[in-house]
């Protein structure tokens, strides 16, 4: 130690100067009381340079060097006080004199010695801070888990290929496993959300590097932290932060709710969401669903997890037997356990993947998460486009489930692509012109097995078709909104001007035709002619008539639920509205290509086409029972308004606006608040829940 020192010195010694030589031989006891003084001017010091003074005794005499430059030569230096030893170095030298003497001073402390080279090549079992010896902080919680080696209890085949069946654990699954069930049995201190109360320290053989709370439904809480900012403490110890592979891990769904309650809500996912929304071989589903291959494969349990919650904010309340806050809290709880696992088991990607952060997407669109959705779309399309699923060529050596099950997930975030696109304004993600994949076939799933496809019975339509239809309704969406865009940045003149035109017309009338050949179940069954408007499309009756429905079909569990069960009849509206939305977006172009090429338009002609935009969508409206109506939820509401809102602006700014034009018009609107109410139901947060739009008053939105 003491030779450490004085090398030390010696090396930060300030440089030689002229009087060096004047320097005389001191006691040892001297030279550590003498005051060194500094022998060099200031500048010469900055300079790191000889200072030439002709006498050093004198300080007020300039040195040469100063004289030259002409400064002033001053000794204003003052040297910095010493900084503390390094204390790393002072351990490492005491153990190793400790280890030469082989005198240890406890039994504890023989088992950490090792000798200075080692102590840096390898870290301690140990690591204690110098500062505070061998004790931890108050409310430090240290890891009690200890590693154990994984599993290695292979997986069955299954029947449902889109999961990860080559499931790897990357967290030891006895490890989580016992860690888990002590956590539960030592849980003793006062919780809220997982974190610990900031009165409560806790005690050293009861702390654990992640506590979840008691409570069934908050498991992983990420919403409404706000009220419970005062609970967390100043200072987090980084063991209180599980890393990713923590979550991933095969869970229960007893952990999240009772069985028999999921089984009831995949049961209201394949009656009510499915139609829409087939992007799951359901015979496989189910088949590893009875299985409980969720307890052997934690991506299984993501999906299982993200459906319920989709489903939960899709269906009508009085099928559930929850209150509303019930029903929200378990969907939150059960997007989040989701989450949590999918997030840290992205590599390697896989279409289950995609399906999971659609349903996400979904959940956080009824829910009223703008932002969240949006970003669980985007991870949706890039974790497709990474898995080339818009490439026909990527499909070869796919089995026939995989393929359909790719297939169908494309074609939803396609078709919900466009959907964002049109009614927010947002870009084109996913345009066609990069897409080269096929439809999907249009087979039931009892008839697609991981080996063949079997031929559908004839006369049978499959599901899927609705899917196909709407698939193409979207990818003319696509072509318009593409032109639009491009001539919006560079407007086309002249001949280029007319063949755009050209362009536009032939997909008005592509459109048009989109559902002529579409197969029986999914044609509209026409109840009246598009041009005539029956004066029961309006009036306080009929208002009346159709809110008393709307409110039986939600809160009544023994109404009638033939018409939402028919999964054509709930496609059907999904499918004309949307027609007429992608109609409406066409001749709105095609009349700005007249403007800019006539410089004028036909107002007659503008208000009579709107009219007829408006009958048409009034007459859909009419011939669906709106309880199918309903089973679309906000998002036709959305398709709706955009149609209705701006066709009600045209109205009111043309003053020549035909009285049938009008009344076509409000009776559209008056419709709408139909739908608002139909969407005002689906809310399952009380304080968005505002008063019923029965009235037929103005809505909010």
């Amino acid at each position: 130690m003491p030779a450490a020192r004085a090398k030390k010195e010696n090396s930060s010694a300030t440089p030689p100067s002229d009087d060096a030589h004047l320097k005389e031989p001191q006691s040892e006891n001297s030279k550590s009381k003498r005051k060194r003084q500094s022998q060099s001017c200031d500048a010469c010091r900055a300079r790191k340079v000889r200072c030439a003074r002709e006498n050093p005794e004198d300080p007020k005499q300039s040195c040469k060097h100063c004289v030259t430059l002409g400064i002033p030569c001053t000794y204003d230096y003052q040297p910095k006080k010493r900084g503390p030893p390094n204390l790393y170095l002072r351990r490492l030298q005491e153990a190793a004199a400790a280890a030469a003497t082989n005198q240890p001073d406890s039994p504890n402390e023989a088992e950490n010695i090792t000798s200075p080279v080692s102590s840096v090549a390898s870290p301690p079992k140990s690591v204690v801070s110098p500062s505070l010896g061998a004790k931890s902080p108050p409310g430090y919680l240290e890891p009690t888990v200890n590693p154990l080696p994984p599993s290695s209890v292979p997986l069955p085949p299954s029947r449902y290929p889109i999961a990860a069946d080559s499931y790897h654990p990357q967290y030891p699954q006895s490890q989580i496993s016992s860690s888990y069930s002590s956590l539960r049995s030592n849980d003793s201190v006062n919780h809220s959300n997982g974190l610990l109360n900031s009165h409560t320290s806790p005690k050293p053989e009861e702390s654990h590097p992640y506590r979840p709370p008691s409570d069934q439904y908050s498991a992983y809480p990420m919403y409404d932290w706000s009220y419970k900012q005062h609970q967390i403490p100043a200072i987090l110890p980084p063991s209180t932060v599980p890393p990713l592979s923590y979550y991933y891990r095969p869970r229960r769904l007893e952990e999240i709710a009772p069985r028999d309650t999921i089984s009831l809500i995949i049961a209201l996912f394949f009656d009510f969401v499915y139609p829409l929304t087939p992007c799951i071989h359901k015979p496989s589903f189910m088949a590893d669903l009875h299985a409980r291959r969720e307890e052997r494969d934690p991506l299984f349990f993501a999906l299982v997890m993200s459906s319920v919650a989709s489903t939960l904010v899709q269906v009508p309340r009085s099928y559930l037997p929850m209150e509303r806050p019930v029903v929200r809290k378990l969907a939150q709880t059960c997007y989040e356990a989701s989450r949590h696992i999918s997030v840290a088991s992205y590599d390697p990607p896989t279409s289950m993947h995609v399906v999971i952060r659609y349903f996400d997407c979904i959940y956080h669109f009824c829910e009223g998460h703008d932002a969240t959705q949006h970003a669980a779309f985007g991870e949706a399309a890039h974790i497709a486009v990474t898995l080339r699923m818009h490439e026909e060529a990527s499909y070869e050596g796919l089995d026939p489930i995989e393929c359909e099950v790719r297939r169908r997930t494309f074609w939803l975030l396609f078709g919900a692509d466009k959907s964002m696109s049109i009614l927010l304004g947002r870009p084109i993600c996913l345009r066609d012109e990069d897409c080269t994949v096929h439809f999907p076939k249009e087979l039931d799933d009892e008839y697609i097995t991981p080996s063949a496809y079997l031929p559908q019975p004839h006369g049978k339509t499959a599901l899927v078709s609705g899917l196909n239809y709407i698939s193409r309704i979207f990818a003319l969406l696509g072509e318009i909104l593409v032109r639009i865009r491009v001539d919006k940045r560079s407007p086309p003149q002249g001949q280029f001007a007319t063949a755009r035109l050209e362009e536009v017309q032939s997909l008005h009338s592509r459109i048009l035709a989109a559902l002529s050949h579409a197969p029986e179940p999914l044609r509209l069954k026409q109840v009246h002619s598009q041009a005539h408007i029956p004066p029961e499309y309006g009036g306080a009756g009929f208002r009346q008539a159709t809110f008393a429905e709307v409110k039986d079909f939600f809160d009544n569990p023994n109404a009638s639920r033939a018409n939402a069960l028919n999964p054509f009849l709930v496609m059907q509206a999904n499918l004309y509205v949307t027609q007429q939305l992608v109609r409406f977006v066409i001749e709105q172009y095609r009349d700005e290509l007249l403007m800019s090429l006539q410089g004028s338009l036909d107002e007659q002609q503008v208000a009579e086409d709107r009219e007829v935009v408006a009958s048409d969508l009034l007459n859909i409206l009419h011939s669906i029972p709106i309880q199918s109506i309903a089973t679309n939820g906000p998002s036709l509401v959305h398709k709706v308004r955009f149609v209705a809102s701006t066709l009600l602006d045209a109205v009111r700014k043309a003053e020549t606006a035909p009285a049938s034009a009008a009344r076509a018009h409000a009776y559209l609107w008056d419709f709408l608040s139909i739908l608002s109410e139909i969407e005002r139901n689906y809310l399952l947060d009380d304080d968005r829940d505002g008063t019923s739009s029965g009235d037929g008053m103005t809505m909010v939105g």
